[in-house]
């Protein structure tokens, strides 16, 4: 075979494309898609791919490989290959790059350049990189390559459809929507079942999955990697089921289903005071101050609570999966409704002196953040706050999960205590809510009209304690002074 032949050979398979030009290989799942994406392309069949990879598969790899072929391919005859990503800072700006980084090889080393901040040429053909973000303007852009969509999960189905879709309408271009699962009603989801209605009925592949076992079976370490994850967090962590198994689940459901709230619920007694060699950690949900004539010992419904939990936190052992995590085992509660700041913080610090616990983390969101900053005057670093914005609950809520289904959280068993009842009816109705876009984000909680959660806050405020050491030989002396003459001291008397 002459020299054109081995060429046509090389550029005609993305396998030896990746092996002799760019000298980063693909793995089998990876040339699989990319060969059935050129396919498509070189013979104008215009398909629409959607390929489903688990997280750090090399689901990017594999689209900077094929694109940097196609523009090989076009450079002469030219031509534009358009890529829409949910954010620009900082998915457009890592696709870029990558692509760059496989131009930069032995072969089209200088012959490439970046043009307009946001696309890359090479001779005659161009790859373009655009944001899908809502409000970006990206009207007027054409493909006739390839039209892709990266994190398709992640991409608002109406400014895919709007402004992107038909990019590639004058040339009936093939269109590849990359990404993992999520739920039902994302972009990749609603076009992967599209897609495979056509493949029930003319029998041509279009949707691609590469689930953790596939990518495992090809790279030993990665198996080690999500079997670490599958332990840290739960086999049937959202995050797993999506992420790893691909696996849609709903956008909407319970929070804690039966089984969660079994492997929630302990044996252990609560504590009546502290033992001996117990390490503790209090959490603390700040509820506001009662109105003007509402009662302190008003009805259930009536506002919110601040309450506490109190844990006591063990390691797991040497040679257990989870050895050197914190196991939150709740040794008491307390909750009371309608406290001024003053008296609250009083009963904060009995609870400080009586308990001495190694970590005392705040709800410092608004009124709280007084409280909070209390405390800490007085106690430093063993006081923790927590300010409540939307990404850091979702963030608290993805933890709390984690520790719920690892079995590292458990409720001492039932003792009759309004506070435990409380407790268990919060979780029975808590639900939450996967929501569009980037950043995974959950929203979670008790519905409105349906009872407060200020209990379940308290619990899940245990997540903010994985982030803080628990050496065995750490520890506090805490000054036995009277909680209400340091309170005077400050200013905040009756």
């Amino acid at each position: 075979m002459d020299g054109r032949g081995v060429l046509a050979e090389v550029l005609g398979d993305p396998g030896l494309f990746a092996r002799a030009v760019t000298g980063v290989p693909l793995r089998g799942y990876q040339v699989e898609v990319a060969r059935a994406v050129l396919d498509s392309v070189l013979r104008g069949r215009g398909l629409t791919f959607a390929v489903m990879m688990s997280r750090q598969a090399g689901k990017n790899e594999t689209s900077a490989q094929l694109e940097a072929l196609l523009l090989v391919l076009f450079r002469e005859c030219g031509g534009w290959l358009v890529k829409a990503s949910p954010t620009f800072q900082p998915q457009t700006v890592h696709s870029l790059l990558r692509l760059e980084a496989r131009l930069d090889n032995p072969y089209t080393r200088g012959l490439w350049t970046r043009e307009r901040g946001c696309m890359v040429r090479l001779g005659q053909a161009r790859a373009l990189f655009l944001s899908a973000q809502a409000g970006a303007s990206v009207v007027g852009a054409t493909a006739s390559i390839l039209l892709e969509a990266d994190e398709a999960q992640d991409i608002d189905e109406d400014k895919w459809e709007k402004d992107f879709r038909p990019m590639g309408a004058a040339g009936n271009v093939t269109t590849v929507l990359w990404g993992t699962a999520w739920t039902a009603h994302t972009l990749l989801a609603r076009t992967a079942a599209a897609l495979r209605r056509l493949e029930a009925e003319d029998g041509v592949r279009r949707v691609f999955t590469v689930p953790w076992r596939r990518v495992a079976a090809e790279v030993p370490a990665y198996r080690t990697y999500v079997e670490g994850e599958m332990a840290r967090l739960g086999a049937g962590h959202p995050m797993i089921r999506t992420q790893y198994a691909l696996e849609e689940v709903d956008a909407a459901a319970a929070m804690f289903p039966p089984g969660r709230r079994a492997r929630m619920q302990g044996s252990h007694a609560a504590h009546v005071a502290p033992e001996p060699g117990a390490r503790y950690a209090l959490t603390v949900d700040v509820a506001g101050e009662a109105s003007e004539g509402e009662s302190a010992a008003g009805a259930l419904g009536a506002r919110d609570c601040t309450a506490c939990t109190l844990f006591a936190v063990e390691l797991g052992e040497a040679g257990e999966p989870l050895a050197g995590r914190p196991h939150y085992r709740v040794a008491r509660r307390w909750w009371w409704r309608g406290v001024g700041q003053a008296e609250l913080y009083a009963r904060l610090a009995e609870l400080v002196v009586a308990w001495g616990p190694r970590r005392i983390v705040v709800d410092a969101t608004g009124l709280g953040a007084g409280v909070a900053s209390f405390l800490g005057q007085r106690l430093g670093r063993r006081v923790v706050p927590v300010v409540f914005t939307a990404a850091r609950k979702s963030q608290l809520g993805w933890g709390f999960l984690g520790i719920c289904d690892t079995g590292r959280f458990a409720d001492h068993a039932g003792d009759g205590s309004a506070a435990q009842e409380e407790f268990w009816r919060q979780v029975a109705a808590a639900e939450c809510t996967l929501l569009p876009g980037p950043g995974r984000r959950l929203r979670w909680g008790v519905p409105a009209g349906r009872g407060h959660d200020d209990l379940l806050v308290s619990a899940a405020l245990c997540t903010v304690l994985d982030e803080e050491g628990w050496g065995a030989g750490e520890s506090y002396v805490i000054p036995a002074v009277d909680p209400l003459e340091e309170i005077d001291g400050a200013g905040l008397g009756g």
